[in-house]
């Protein structure tokens, strides 16, 4: 396919790959002469990224937003706090006594480790401090928590010491937060390291969960989750719009409600 063929949606991918690359920011120029088009055609197209809150322009150059569009963790534990609790309770039903699972640092994933909390003898893989702290100790639970750098704003693992464990297991269940939903592009997150930590989780386990609020339905965000086809259900509190829903769809992806 010709350059001049492809797509907007294309050519923003191509873009924010290449932004990844540069480690986030770098010249417009830079992005013209790697991708063989000229400055204007760089320019509309980050103009889309940026109404889309994705990236921030600045003179003559681009930055990804990365996480100044995503609250702190706690922040986040706050926000839409009944909805969430509700999501939780609607993936806890799906998760039995005995069962192995691997639970993310997102905040709703958060809210899916307060609801397993009456669960018993759980096999738990995670990077997050906060799902270790939730339900290690407590009703017969062997709790595996990555290894790595903490992040202040979330406690979350990092790192290859995180890769490397997350990748040693094999878990019943993996549940996964996301930063949005893109009928062209499936899941989203707002950080690439998170999306590693994802991808290896999800390999590894047998039926992988997306859980998220219906407000990130048709948003935007920098770091696209590769084989989205590779997710097996997504639990919501509201249905999807039409595009989605068709996207989920033909992935073969089952649609959950929260009651």
């Amino acid at each position: 396919m010709s350059s001049l063929a492809k797509t907007t949606n294309q050519r923003e991918e191509e873009i924010l790959t290449e932004l990844r690359r540069a480690g986030g920011s770098c010249r417009v120029s830079f992005l013209a002469e790697r991708l063989g088009v000229s400055n204007e055609t760089i320019r509309r197209n980050i103009r889309s990224l940026e109404d889309n809150e994705v990236v921030r322009k600045v003179h003559g150059g681009v930055h990804l937003v990365h996480r100044l569009n995503e609250a702190p963790f706690q922040n986040r534990m706050d926000t839409q706090a009944e909805i969430k609790t509700r999501l939780a309770a609607r993936v806890a039903a799906t998760i039995s006594d005995g069962d192995s699972v691997f639970l993310d640092v997102g905040s709703t994933t958060a809210y899916v480790a307060m609801a397993l909390r009456s669960h018993k003898n759980l096999y738990v893989v995670t990077n997050s401090i906060f799902v270790a702290q939730t339900l290690a100790t407590r009703n017969g639970n062997r709790v595996f928590l990555a290894g790595g750098e903490l992040r202040s704003h979330d406690g979350g693992a990092f790192g290859a010491e995180a890769i490397d464990l997350v990748g040693r297991f094999n878990t019943q269940f993996a549940v996964f937060s996301i930063g949005a939903v893109n009928a062209e592009m499936g899941f989203m997150l707002h950080d690439f390291e998170e999306a590693n930590i994802a991808r290896i989780a999800a390999q590894n386990a047998q039926v992988r969960i997306v859980v998220t609020v219906a407000e990130k339905f048709g948003k935007r965000a920098p770091v696209v989750l590769d084989h989205a086809d590779r997710f097996d259900i997504l639990v919501s509190d509201e249905a999807p719009p039409e595009d989605i829903a068709r996207m989920i769809q033909s992935r073969g992806i089952e649609l959950l409600l929260a009651e």
